[in-house]
C-alpha cells in the first residue's frame, strides 16, 4: 500500500491519496472550495497557468484558487 502525500493550495498542506484527483483531494480538505471551482474559481499551478483539477494528485503539487474570468469578458477596449 502507498502512503497518502501532500499537495499545496494556497499554502496549506492539503492530505491526497494515490489514485485521487486534486477536486477529490480539495473536495476531502474544504468542499465549500470544491463546490466553487469551475464556477467563480478556477485551480492555477504554481506559474499561475490553469490546472485541471480532474488530473492526478502528485506529491508535491502547488496550486492556487483564483477568481474565474466570465465568459466573453475581454482585455480589448473598443473604439469610440
Amino acid at each position: 500500500m502507498t502512503s497518502p502525500f501532500f499537495i499545496f493550495v494556497d499554502g496549506t498542506p492539503v492530505s491526497a491519496s494515490p489514485g485521487q484527483t486534486t477536486l477529490d483531494a480539495i473536495a476531502a480538505w474544504n468542499p465549500e472550495v470544491a463546490g466553487l471551482l469551475g464556477n467563480t474559481r478556477n485551480l492555477a499551478d504554481s506559474r499561475g497557468l490553469p490546472a485541471d483539477p480532474g488530473l492526478p494528485a502528485y506529491a508535491g503539487a502547488i496550486f492556487r484558487i483564483v477568481s474565474a474570468r466570465q465568459s466573453g469578458v475581454t482585455d480589448e477596449v473598443s473604439p469610440e
